[in-house]
């Protein structure tokens, strides 16, 4: 029984040994994280210390603040932007580790928060609508409540800004180089997973997953930087702000929500908005992703709501 034990510890320390080899192969010879600037030119404005990528549509008009999600680009709003833009000056960020953003964190509600304040304050914006997506709508209500002076409204489209679950703390220690490293450039290096993802998140419609589409989802994790951010987001799991902040929005708000989505359920959406005293707005044909499949209606919903906003 001794020399089976034996053996089978050999070969397990064997295979282990053979793995890690491949694994180092495998990472020389694929390529590792590049400059921001190599993959996206600009705009970038300084925000306490990073370098902040942005879109701007508009020269004129109240300003609207647009925010995305995990792991979203500004790109997301590249449709929804420019429709905005016909009458205001609208700015999307990119909050890192996502997007084009230099991936200095810590990657928190709280410094996200902090990066948005200081952004308005470099480009000089006024009393913002704020937009969040997913994720980005915990950092629209943290601004809300944080400085209701410095912002006219928030829009939370397809996000209920509450935290939810994530990996047990231990887990990020458990992330070994280089087997990580492998592991990450061939899952964000292959169409199949980001079409996956994408196609769960849209919606009814057909979705155009031509390979420039996933490519503006791909190429963002390609910065330097970007893998080891995101084993340091796995200890915050999935954040937002508590009930009682969410409660304590003041300020004009409304909760936007797509009506076939299946990321966050249109319950959430709705127990938000009764949270808030906000009204709740449908967008019929989209999923998660609302202001891809319906960027018309997403964008129709924003002015709206941004004419009626002090």
């Amino acid at each position: 029984m001794k020399r089976w034990l034996r053996r089978i510890g050999i070969g397990l320390l064997a295979l282990l040994v053979l793995l890690t080899l491949a694994s180092l192969a495998y990472n020389l010879a694929t390529p590792g994280g590049v400059a921001a600037s190599k993959l996206y030119a600009g705009p970038y404005a300084e925000a306490d210390g990073t370098a902040l990528a942005y879109r701007h549509w508009g020269t004129h008009g109240s300003p609207i603040v647009l925010l995305g999600g995990f792991i979203e680009p500004s790109w997301v709003w590249h449709e929804v932007g420019p429709l905005l833009g016909r009458t205001h000056r609208v700015y999307a960020l990119d909050l890192p580790p996502f997007g084009y953003s230099q991936r200095r964190g810590p990657f928190t509600v709280a410094h996200w928060t902090l990066l948005v304040e200081a952004f308005d304050a470099r480009v000089g914006i006024r009393r913002p609508v704020v937009v969040g997506h997913s994720l980005g709508a915990a950092v629209a209500v943290s601004l809300a409540t944080g400085a209701p002076r410095d912002v006219a409204g928030v829009v939370l489209l397809d996000g209920d800004a509450l935290p939810g679950g994530g990996p047990p703390g231990f887990v990020t220690h458990l992330i070994v180089p280089p087997w990580f490293t492998t592991i990450y450039r061939i899952a964000t290096g292959w169409d199949w997973l980001f079409r996956k993802g994408l196609r769960g998140a849209w919606g009814p419609t057909r979705a155009p997953f031509t390979h420039s589409f996933v490519d503006e989802w791909e190429r963002p994790f390609r910065v330097a930087g970007t893998e080891s951010a995101f084993v340091s987001m796995l200890g915050h799991g999935i954040q937002g702000v508590p009930a009682a902040t969410i409660a304590a929005v003041k300020l004009p708000r409304v909760v936007v929500w797509g009506a076939d989505d299946t990321v966050d359920s249109v319950a959430a959406g709705r127990r938000t908005a009764a949270l808030m005293h906000a009204h709740f707005v449908l967008v019929p044909e989209a999923g998660h992703l609302s202001m891809l499949a319906e960027p018309t209606v997403v964008a129709r919903d924003i002015a709206r709501f941004a004419a009626r906003t002090p």
